[in-house]
């Protein structure tokens, strides 16, 4: 990359700069370079842009710019369309905010008590991240008031609006100021997008900015199956003959994910659903477990799945086509990540062949296909996952961190750090990903031993 894409030449804090450069951060994504700048200079934008481009950093560093930290009020509102994609935002935004004393960033999101929501924001905030639902009923309930607000920023917006939020939104924007900054990141742009910009911005800038990632390292390729019976016995052949390490297996409804990975365990393989109807807890198990490598295979829905942004996704399969060839290109576009390859599958029925018509042309490259027939499945194959995921009923808010963990598995116990894995920290709750051989001691160690000089419970996640 060529220097006039390093963040030093925007004029931005030094500070700021510093905990970028920490971050790993030195030079702008494309969607970066070309967004930041009007930002900075307080525009109205619409962005559109794919998952893992960057957006986050973006609109992050612009609200920070634009925050006073010492009035607390509510200067910046994020709106995001899933629990997911909210709790990964709110946690890059306080990553990029650590720089700043004494700011304050709440997640207001569904599916968790409403209770202590309701009394942390009597203690103030200075940035809301949540999904629209949840922000409404606080507006109505009048313990969040947005009169302060400066900078408003709505994320996969065009997934708010397939999720039928098109009111909330609505009703969010009449209780902000008119001055307000109004930043709108979209991965498609809809006429719905152009008709809630209308509403919400003023003289909007447009950036387009193509995928960060391409198909070209991604090996695509579609199975014709029989019939609708044969669709589950079909996924089979085609893990077993692959036998991905981790794998996204998409469905199109909470119904058919919970079939699909219910079957897969009588099979013998680790599976874990991701849907809307999980409780805010359950889901973070599910995304914890599959990201750390103790769960292979996820079956989700398109909705549930958007922000996801799994690191090595070896493998994609489409248990059933998606009707938009768009949200098809979206699923495939989760593997093959920076410059790795992937691997993405499909299985259709010969009366859905006009939907894979439609994929060839909207991607514009020729499709390959395969018969199930050909596929040789891998007998004798271990199909648990590497990593076990230990759940320690101790998190933020009892000050337990990362290091206090691992200490307390290598040091205490003699586990080797390498045989440790990821460990995510939650308000109540903390996981770490133990390799199986080791899996007994770690947990023998933290229910018997201290972490931090406390005792807390540790049970297995199966």
């Amino acid at each position: 990359m060529t220097k006039t894409t390093s963040f030093s030449t925007l004029e931005l804090d030094t500070a700021l700069l510093a905990n970028l450069e920490s971050m790993g951060y030195q030079n702008m994504t494309p969607v970066q370079a070309q967004s930041l700048p009007p930002v900075l200079q307080a525009k109205d934008l619409i962005v559109q842009a794919e998952t893992g481009s960057g957006k986050t950093v973006t609109f992050g560093i612009g609200l920070l710019t634009r925050l006073n930290a010492r009035d607390f009020k509510v200067q910046a509102l994020v709106l995001c369309p899933t629990r997911e994609l909210a709790d990964q935002v709110s946690k890059a935004i306080r990553r990029l905010a650590s720089f700043i004393p004494n700011v304050k960033l709440l997640t207001l999101c569904g599916g968790v008590p409403y209770g202590p929501q309701l009394n942390s924001l009597e203690h103030g905030a200075h940035i809301i991240v949540g999904t629209p639902g949840r922000v409404t009923k606080h507006l109505r309930k009048r313990s969040l008031q947005l009169d302060k607000l400066r900078t408003l920023v709505l994320d996969e917006a065009d997934r708010m609006l397939d999720m039928g939020f098109y009111d909330d939104i609505a009703e969010i924007l009449a209780a902000t100021p008119n001055d307000r900054q109004s930043l709108l990141f979209s991965a498609t742009y809809p006429t719905a997008i152009q008709q809630i910009s209308t509403t919400m911005q003023n003289n909007p800038e447009r950036i387009s900015v193509a995928a960060t990632h391409t198909q070209n390292n991604i090996e695509q390729v579609f199975y014709e199956v029989a019939d609708k019976g044969q669709r589950f016995t079909a996924l089979i052949r085609v893990l077993g003959h692959y036998h991905p390490a981790s794998c996204v297996v998409f469905c199109n409804t909470r119904q058919q994910c919970q079939k699909v990975a219910g079957a897969l365990r009588t099979k013998g393989f680790s599976a874990l659903t991701l849907h809307g109807d999980l409780e805010q807890r359950d889901r973070d198990q599910v995304l914890v477990r599959f990201a750390n490598k103790s769960c292979r295979i996820l079956v989700a829905t398109d909705v549930a799945a958007r922000g996801l942004d799994i690191k090595d996704l070896e493998a994609v399969v489409s248990f059933v086509l998606s009707q938009d060839p768009e949200v098809h290109i979206h699923r495939i576009g989760r593997t093959g990540r920076a410059g790795k390859a992937g691997l993405a599958l499909s299985l259709y029925l010969s009366a859905e062949s006009h939907r894979v018509n439609a994929i060839e042309d909207y991607q514009k490259t020729p499709i390959s296909f395969s018969a199930i027939d050909n596929l040789q499945v891998k007998h004798q194959q271990d199909l648990r996952p590497p990593m076990v995921t230990l759940c320690i009923n101790g998190g933020r808010r009892d000050k337990v961190r990362p290091g206090d963990i691992l200490g307390a598995l290598t040091n205490d116990s003699g586990i080797p750090g390498d045989q440790v894995g990821k460990i995510n920290i939650f308000d109540r709750l903390a996981y770490v990903a133990i390799e199986r051989s080791m899996v007994d001691r770690a947990l023998k160690q933290l229910s018997s031993g201290k972490i931090k000089g406390r005792y807390f419970k540790a049970r297995k996640l199966q």
